[in-house]
């Protein structure tokens, strides 16, 4: 990937002495462009990942528009208000916003607020919040131009861009004597606002590049200044290495390892909304190309609940989801710009997903009514569940009214949708080894595994479990997933694992980490693969991959010279759930954990008999089912539940003397089957297996309504002969109705045989079989 000037010149052409005479004629900020394109020159830009393709699902045959439902933008500014009435309420007489736990102003949650209130008043709404938006502006314009010594805990990254926003906002709405007092405050010195100028350079210096290009743009400082410190950052203190150099152009913030999947949506953003505020410096195109592809693979890694990905600290807050949100809505304009109206599409469907998952966190008692909880839970925010120390009230909810004020003003209007492809499936995707995390997604059925845990705490807390974390599907509630595992540093009981020599090899906490995965005996104790992330990492190895069948397994295996059994845990993922066996060569005794949500601030429906273990918050809701397939196996109980960002896990162990354990997860949506009736139905068979919503032979799926797979024919009614013949194999997708297929579609030219009538089929275009009917 190289770095390119914006007016594509030819570096080979260019004399040098020419050039110099010729930037006499030029203005400064033209000088500071071209010095900065012929150090681009000097150092050409090139990642080492550009062989990684994203998965490109194809076929016409599959829903591709999504029912609009109720989802308007207008809600973003319904949100956007009452969280502003909510905050408003914690506003003291100076106009700061006093979080109400640390009972003082902390970090940027005064100018978030005043930014989103001038939003709110701009478009007309919420005009009984005008004089406390003036009065937080004030107080926050009033610290930034102090400097960094008088901004609340040293936040001035955070100031500069909804600041400058927001007094332009709020121009009509003051007399010209206080905007242009606010005004002048705004042209504060960087180096005065910026605490340790040099040495602040993960996401923060993000929001300082965004910040001061939009400062530029209002010609509150030079735009000479600007470029020169946008480049700088992204040159020289690490900007451009932490997204360009990533397998996906997915940032690394370098704040925890793995990385943080969580964090990473905040230096993209801060990148992408720098770019689409006109941002054209040298660099300008490799930032562009870095954020697209970044942005883009994010959609294979939302969930299809619409939740962001788990992992890394500050991962499983509700700001998180919103996050992308303003990702989709910002690269909706960019994709359209570029002429590619499907992809702009996607991502309003996702976008819309995201906003959908923010929403259930939402508070409606008082006196907190409007205003949101800080973590994906309903736990009293006072315990701090899946906090961080910067994870406080005040703040966070202050970036939720950023983010959803910048979302609706960078709206795309265009409200046609195509569906995401977290939605439609056919991918297995491995992220950069410095995240570690591998995604699969059949039909919009999603597993999420982590395949290196944290293994040094970050503010003494584990944020990355090792094993299988997340089970989603489309239109079902994923947060019975479950929709991520814990390693808690201070449960279970510490244990000094040494060789015959003496020496120790291993000093770890059994029975602290819950994830969906192996667990087994040594030395006469239980332990999980989440509890020794030091020692052993899984390894994928994908078989097959279509929008109705993925198959994988992952393999678990130490790395060092600890020791230990090593285990194969395969998957096959279907749109109606995932059927999962788990075995190891050796001879040891070993279970699965099953994490069920127990918890979550309210009490769960947890349930286990019959080989069925299930998880609902009512009787009418949906629920999560691990059907145990293996006959010899029986559930073990007596560990105790382990608190995550979600709530309480109980960790259930599945026991058995078979040589593999069978377990499928079915994520039941109120008007399906019933377990108990999936699991009487069910058949494994020597090529795949059966139920009453689908069969799996081999590489095909045959479902109620749809069947695909790779193949030469396809047993459609399950008598055991084929009902349709492709002239070769070939990789298809039909649509049933009533066992006939309505319309069929492959990925070549061939030809298709159904009860004695022969259709030519053209590559990618579904062909109606039966339209009459």
């Amino acid at each position: 990937m190289a770095c390119h000037f914006k007016k594509n010149i030819n570096p080979e052409m260019l004399n040098i002495n020419d050039l110099i005479q010729a930037l006499w004629k030029f203005p400064i900020r033209q000088i500071t462009i071209f010095m900065l394109f012929i150090s681009s020159i000097a150092f050409p830009c090139k990642s080492q990942h550009k062989e990684s393709i994203l998965p490109f699902i194809p076929f016409q045959t599959l829903p591709s528009q999504p029912p609009a439902g109720s989802f308007t933008k207008v809600s973003y500014l319904d949100a956007l208000e009452s969280l502003c009435s909510a905050v408003a309420r914690h506003q003291n007489e100076q106009g700061a916003i006093i979080d109400p736990f640390l009972k003082r102003e902390h970090q940027y949650s005064t100018p978030y607020f005043a930014f989103a209130t001038a939003t709110l008043l701009h478009e007309g709404r919420a005009p009984e919040l005008k004089e406390a938006c003036i009065k937080a502006m004030d107080h926050a314009t009033l610290c930034f131009s102090g400097g960094y010594t008088q901004i609340p805990d040293a936040h001035g990254e955070f100031f500069i861009s909804p600041l400058t926003h927001g007094i332009f906002l709020m121009k009509a709405h003051v007399p010209p004597s206080v905007f242009d007092r606010w005004y002048k405050r705004m042209q504060t010195p960087l180096d005065l606002v910026l605490e340790n100028f040099d040495g602040r350079i993960n996401n923060w210096r993000t929001y300082a590049m965004k910040g001061e290009w939009s400062r530029a743009k209002y010609g509150l400082v030079s735009e000479a200044s600007a470029v020169e410190f946008i480049e700088k950052a992204w040159r020289e203190h690490t900007q451009r290495i932490r997204i360009v150099e990533d397998r996906w152009n997915l940032y690394q913030d370098w704040s925890s390892d793995p990385q943080s999947l969580a964090v990473e949506a905040v230096g993209r953003v801060n990148l992408i909304a720098l770019l689409s505020e006109g941002y054209d410096g040298p660099s300008s195109e490799e930032m562009w190309d870095a954020v697209r592809r970044g942005t883009q693979t994010s959609l294979f890694l939302q969930s299809p609940d619409g939740q962001a990905p788990a992992n890394g600290r500050t991962d499983n807050h509700v700001f998180n989801d919103l996050l992308y949100l303003l990702c989709f809505e910002l690269m909706s304009h960019d994709a359209a710009g570029n002429g590619d109206m499907q992809l702009a599409g996607q991502y309003q469907h996702a976008a819309s997903l995201a906003f959908s998952s923010m929403m259930r966190w939402q508070r409606m008692d008082p006196p907190w009514e409007g205003s949101f909880f800080i973590t994906k839970n309903f736990i009293d925010p006072g315990e701090r569940v899946g906090y961080q120390p910067a994870s406080q009230w005040g703040n966070y909810s202050g970036a939720i009214m950023q983010h959803l004020a910048e979302a609706w003003l960078h709206r795309f209007q265009d409200t046609v949708m195509y569906e995401s492809p977290t939605i439609t499936g056919g991918y297995a995707l491995h992220t950069d080894p410095a995240f570690s995390s591998f995604f699969a997604n059949a039909g919009g059925m999603q597993v999420v595994v982590n395949l290196r845990g944290a293994s040094v705490p970050k503010y003494n807390k584990s944020w990355t479990p090792l094993g299988v974390i997340r089970f989603s599907r489309k239109n079902w509630d994923a947060r019975l997933g479950p929709s991520d595992g814990e390693h808690d540093i201070t449960a279970g009981t510490e244990v000094e694992f040494s060789r015959g020599a003496g020496e120790t090899a291993d000093i770890y906490r059994a029975l602290s980490g819950v994830t969906f995965g192996p667990e087994w005996v040594e030395r006469n104790r239980w332990l999980r693969i989440a509890d020794v992330p030091l020692h052993y990492r899984g390894h994928v190895e994908v078989e097959f991959e279509h929008p109705l069948l993925v198959k994988f397994a992952v393999t678990y295996s130490y790395v060092t010279g600890r020791g230990g059994p090593y285990f194969r845990h395969e998957f096959t993922i279907t749109p109606d759930g995932v059927f999962t066996r788990l075995s190891t060569p050796q001879k040891i005794p070993f279970g699965l954990t099953l994490p069920l949500l127990e918890n979550d601030g309210r009490k769960l429906i947890n349930e286990w008999d019959d080989g069925i273990a299930a998880v609902r918050y009512s009787n009418d809701d949906d629920e999560q089912n691990f059907i145990i397939l293996t006959p010899d196996s029986r559930f073990n109980t007596e560990s105790p539940s382990v608190l995550s960002s979600y709530g309480w896990l109980k960790p259930l162990r599945v026991e058995s003397s078979d040589t593999a354990i069978d377990v499928f997860i079915y994520p039941r949506k109120a008007d399906e089957p019933k377990a108990r009736e999936l699991k009487a139905s069910f058949k494994k068979t020597s090529e795949g297996f059966q139920n009453i919503l689908h069969r799996v032979v081999d590489k095909v799926y045959v479902g109620l309504t749809i069947a695909g797979g790779e193949g030469i024919e396809a047993d459609l009614d399950g008598n055991g002969k084929a009902d349709i013949q492709f002239s070769e194999v070939c990789r298809f997708i039909l649509q049933l109705k009533d066992g006939k297929v309505l319309f069929a579609e492959s990925d070549r030219d061939v030809q298709l045989k159904i009860s004695g009538q022969t259709f030519q089929l053209k590559a990618l275009r579904p062909l109606c079989i039966l339209c009459d009917e």
